[in-house]
């Protein structure tokens, strides 16, 4: 499995990061992203360090810093929701509306059974999601996220309680049927760095959205902004 670089300089790293591919290692064990940081020393002496979170399921653009005082920086800068995120999804079914926001707080619950889920719940932690409809085929949506907040399974919640529509693919938030893995892409990333120019990535989409059908009009756009 081939790590396509995005971004590269002296105090960031972004990668393409493929559809299955977990940043810690399984305990049932398996390939992981940790079992790669190595390769992606690129000559330097410190392996970097991813600054944030994808799911396994989740493909495209994560960051990773070369050196603590960067990991620091990008990590404020996550904190301080200064990063624009972009975000494709595709929804089991058509929306109605062509874009809005949601604003769901989320809060983590966990049983014995099921494992543990985020929710929906008013005293749970800020949560928003700004999106637009792309495009409608064969009752999918392809939809474009840019969230605000980083909450975990974030997208994943909102589009299943806000949107009325799951991610397809999702087992926990939707259901498993339908596609292989949760249809969520990472497409681009916008990383301010003050006086120095920002970290700007884009990733191409996944051949597994291209095959039912969709393409990202975006892409052209945001790859002229770098």
């Amino acid at each position: 499995m081939q790590l396509e670089i995005l971004f590269e300089d002296g105090e960031a790293l972004v990668i393409d990061k493929p559809a299955g591919l977990p940043l810690d290692r399984p305990r049932a064990g398996g390939p992981s992203l940790e079992d790669r940081l190595d390769e992606l020393k690129l000559g330097f002496q410190r392996e970097p360090f991813p600054v944030h979170r994808l799911d396994r399921d989740t493909s495209g653009c994560l960051l990773l810093a070369r050196n603590p005082k960067a990991l620091k920086r990008f990590a404020a800068a996550f904190e301080e929701r200064a990063v624009e995120k972009r975000y494709l999804g595709i929804v089991a079914g058509e929306i109605a509306d062509e874009e809005g926001t949601i604003a769901l707080n989320l809060s983590k619950v966990s049983t014995a059974k099921d494992g543990w889920r985020m929710i929906p719940a008013r005293k749970g932690k800020p949560a928003v999601t700004h999106w637009r409809q792309l495009d409608s085929r064969n009752g999918l949506t392809l939809v474009e996220f840019r969230p605000e907040t980083g909450r975990t399974h974030q997208i994943r919640v909102h589009a299943a309680s806000g949107l009325g529509f799951p991610l397809l693919g999702d087992p926990v938030y939707g259901s498993k049927g339908g596609a292989p893995r949760t249809m969520l892409h990472a497409a681009g990333l916008t990383v301010p760095r003050g006086d120095k120019a920002p970290i700007v990535a884009v990733a191409p989409l996944p051949a597994d959205f291209a095959a039912l059908g969709f393409t990202d009009p975006g892409a052209s756009v945001e790859t002229t902004d770098e």
